[in-house]
């Protein structure tokens, strides 16, 4: 397997964990995408259910679907709904199947709402000494505080995502933390930094992976570094508008290939980013 730098670290950690008896109760595991990296997920749970076990009967298990003691939840629609994490814990109420650890694995877990958040994190707060969490999500910096705070962060990704930072997108983030001077510099903007659609996706695409990169830079996560110009620029603002940025250039990048007039879309975007 060919591995970035990124998922040999993750695979280092979690044998180390692993075999040095330090499993935690609880996890978020930070990935680039659901298609590529979910089976690094499922590494880590056969890691830690085969723990005492000399044979291969419980990876077989759950490759096929069957570990009657891992549980896998997924949104329900757009949202991870409170009767699907009531069932949950209901289903863990009763004792190992197979006397051994009982996971559960919730994906998209920045799709919780409020009534879903609150339901899990009472989980989490009153965690069974043989019960682990393993949330999942893209971002962790859109899940909710107060259920990212009860868990031990694990991260595939990593600063070997391959960009380049050029004195264009340092202007556009020091306009953006700015925040007013995105409509006073705007012809600056749509004529050197943002002309179209198709520069647009992959500037702001560069910007979101810098501003991800510096909050997990700042966290300590290991194996982040992080360019000086940004840590100056970006040091001026505080966390919660940064994720904010985040959010936003996520959303409106998505409406772009919809979009038929790009500068209204502009506006839209700019306007997002200043509050408005």
């Amino acid at each position: 397997m060919n591995l970035t730098i990124a998922k040999e670290r993750y695979y280092n950690l979690i044998n180390k964990i692993v075999n040095f008896n330090k499993v935690s109760h609880a996890y978020m595991i930070e990935i680039n995408d659901y298609d590529n990296d979910f089976n690094c997920i499922i590494d880590f749970v056969k890691l830690i259910l085969s723990k005492n076990s000399d044979d291969n009967s419980i990876s077989k298990l759950i490759d096929s679907g069957n570990y009657p003691d891992l549980k896998i939840i997924e949104p329900e629609g757009n949202m991870i709904k409170k009767k699907q994490l009531m069932q949950l814990q209901e289903d863990f109420r009763n004792k190992s199947f197979l006397d051994n650890k009982m996971v559960y694995i919730i994906k998209q877990v920045d799709k919780l709402n409020e009534s879903s958040g609150n339901t899990i994190l009472k989980f989490l707060e009153e965690p069974e000494e043989d019960i682990i969490a393993i949330l999942v999500t893209t971002n962790r910096y859109k899940v909710i505080d107060t259920v990212l705070s009860r868990c031990q962060i694990l991260s595939l990704q990593g600063s070997d995502d391959s960009y380049s930072i050029s004195e264009n997108i340092v202007e556009l983030i020091k306009f953006m933390i700015q925040r007013d001077s995105l409509f006073v510099n705007y012809q600056y903007i749509f004529d050197n930094i943002l002309s179209d659609k198709v520069v647009a996706k992959d500037v702001l695409s560069i910007v979101e992976k810098i501003f991800v990169n510096y909050l997990n830079y700042i966290s300590g996560v290991e194996g982040f570094s992080c360019n000086d110009d940004v840590i100056r620029i970006l040091s001026q603002v505080n966390v919660d508008l940064i994720t904010k940025f985040i959010a936003v250039i996520e959303e409106e990048v998505s409406k772009l290939e919809f979009n038929v007039n790009y500068k209204l879309w502009l506006d839209c975007f700019f306007a997002r980013l200043i509050g408005g």
